[in-house]
């Protein structure tokens, strides 16, 4: 009772979607009752073809020829009328449905997408959603206009002849039950080929992304072989459904045979002992023999049903899931720049212990700070928790005096520009991904000054179409230095107070990062600056350098003052250039 309710409740929630759009539906319900009684129309003809034979004049044969053509013609009204207007709603919640998605994607937080795979995401966005559509286009299409014609049909046998239609209507209990074992079927299977399906996206897209690597490292027949298995499992739960497909749809129709069957026996005793007339016997036989057709129909869509509502239940899931929390209420304009870190503690989901313990920090406008130490000492984490990337787990950091969650998410990241080790570009030209998002609205001259900063423009003129060159996916048609110059010159096209280079010199080789490190401590003038860097000579002219391991601050100071201590940072200095 409780899976039906829940049936009942998705499909209430995803007519929703189709209320928006109520004159179109209601014009496609209009064209549906015209279909649906023109079946009863074009059974009461069969009796006014026999009597017609019986008594063949000229003007009863153009009187019945010019019924059947209005009676076509009627029905092709509603076809089209029920069929169009449907497909317009359909495809408008559709839109609607994977618009909302995706929307709800973008504001996601990033724990959700550290417990989720990308494949099963970009799953619910194309297979998912295609799923629904069965259901609010098709799946409604057949049930309204068949279920009409099932209704308006036994109206006209009750009219005929009730005794003989309460048999047929004895049946329903029994393909009810049909349909309900199906359905529960159905949903099982359903899941199963939804999950399926997340896992080929998975290795698909992990396969492409990394084919370089799948060649370097002789992984070809190691992920030919995941995909096949992947893939094989969803062909065995898609079997499995065709399966019970298979079984349901001919085993309702004998039920149906079985009542067919009784009446016409029934039928011809009534004939023979008078009580029904020969064009009485062609008319209840043909709305008899109309009724199978939709019935079957109605029992044949209940798959597309429940499968568009298992992937129904897979999008709302997204969508009632929490979005990243904006609870700020004050927007900061400009930042000075001042960053404090009180007794900052934060722990991943799952983890057994914290990333961060409790760390103080007091940094001051303008002033760069460099956290280094061993890989996994928490030092990302930490400058991921500035633009609340991430929640606290306990602490506060302040922003200008500000508690990050008393500030607007939007007005916070105005203030914070990145540079990340792994690079993301855009599907597009060199200029739309240096003037990206919010900067779209810069104009040619200060993007060419952004690139010359970032000593990105010398080598974007020397390509064929300069500016308007396109990058390719993931910008896989530049050089890893070249991706990462393109991201630098976007930092420094935002002008934020506040800029994280986490690991921003890292894909360049010595000559580039010597140019580069240049132009970031031009850029970082001013600013205030987090650096992330395994390289100690990146780092050596930071204002102020922070070890940071297991999550805790183990030394602070400048370069000069911690190769005098004689500590953990002198000991990873005295490695690197010992090498």
């Amino acid at each position: 009772m409780a899976e039906k309710t829940s049936i009942r409740r998705l499909y209430g929630r995803l007519l929703t979607y189709v209320w928006p759009h109520k004159a179109a539906f209601s014009v496609a319900i209009l064209g549906y009752l015209i279909f649906a009684s023109a079946a009863p129309v074009m059974a009461h003809l069969m009796g006014v073809v026999e009597e017609t034979l019986t008594e063949p004049t000229h003007e009863k044969i153009v009187s019945l020829v010019l019924m059947l053509v209005a009676a076509f013609f009627y029905r092709g009204i509603g076809t089209f009328l029920g069929k169009f207007f449907i497909a317009v709603v359909g495809r408008n919640v559709v839109h609607s449905l994977r618009t909302e998605l995706f929307n709800k994607m973008t504001r996601l937080p990033s724990r959700y997408y550290d417990s989720e795979s990308s494949g099963r995401l970009i799953s619910r966005v194309i297979f998912d959603v295609d799923q629904v559509t069965g259901a609010s286009t098709k799946a409604l299409t057949i049930t309204v206009q068949e279920g009409m014609t099932v209704i308006l049909l036994m109206g006209y046998l009750v009219y005929l002849d009730y005794t003989l239609t309460l048999i047929f209507l004895t049946l329903m209990p029994f393909i009810g039950i049909v349909v309900g074992l199906a359905s529960r079927f159905f949903r099982r299977y359903s899941r199963r080929i939804q999950k399926a399906m997340g896992h080929v996206t998975q290795v698909t897209n992990e396969s492409i992304n990394g084919y370089r690597e799948v060649r370097t490292f002789g992984g070809t027949e190691y992920e030919q072989a995941r995909f096949m298995k992947a893939s094989d499992y969803n062909r065995k739960q898609s079997l499995k459904f065709g399966l019970t497909d298979a079984i349901n749809v001919p085993l309702n129709q004998q039920i149906v045979a079985v009542g067919l069957a009784v009446m016409v026996y029934l039928m011809f005793g009534r004939v023979a002992a008078g009580t029904m007339t020969s064009a009485e016997f062609l008319q209840f036989m043909t709305a008899a023999s109309l009724i199978a057709k939709p019935i079957r129909a109605l029992t044949d869509i209940n798959g597309v049903i429940q499968k568009g509502m298992v992937a129904a239940e897979s999008i709302f899931s997204v969508l009632d899931a929490e979005s990243e929390p904006d609870s700020g209420s004050h927007k900061l304009t400009r930042a000075e720049g001042r960053v404090e870190f009180d007794g900052v503690r934060f722990s991943y989901d799952g983890a057994d212990k914290e990333a961060l313990k409790g760390i103080t920090l007091d940094v001051k406008p303008g002033t760069s700070v460099a956290f280094v130490g061993k890989s996994g000492s928490g030092k990302t984490t930490l400058v991921n928790l500035i633009p609340r990337f991430y929640e606290l787990s306990g602490g506060s950091i302040r922003v200008d005096g500000h508690d990050i969650r008393d500030l607007t998410l939007d007005s916070l990241r105005e203030q914070i520009a990145i540079v990340s080790q792994q690079v993301t570009l855009f599907n597009g030209s060199i200029r739309d991904n240096i003037a990206y998002g919010a900067l779209a609205n810069r104009t040619d001259e200060q993007i060419i000054a952004a690139a010359k900063a970032a000593h990105a423009d010398e080598f974007i003129r020397r390509l064929p179409q300069g500016y308007d060159t396109p990058v390719g996916e993931d910008g896989l048609l530049l050089s890893g230095g070249q991706r990462q110059r393109i991201a630098i010159a976007r930092a420094i096209l935002k002008n934020a107070p506040i800029l994280i280079l986490d690991e921003a010199t890292s894909a360049l080789d010595t000559e580039s990062e010597r140019h580069i490190q240049a132009a970031l401590e031009e850029v970082m003038k001013g600013r205030t600056t987090f650096v992330i860097a395994h390289r100690l000579s990146t780092i050596e002219g930071a204002d102020r350098i922070v070890v940071i391991d297991q999550g805790e601050v183990r030394e602070d100071g400048d370069h000069l003052s911690l190769i005098a201590q004689q500590g953990a940072y002198a000991q990873l200095h005295h490695i690197q250039f010992s090498e």
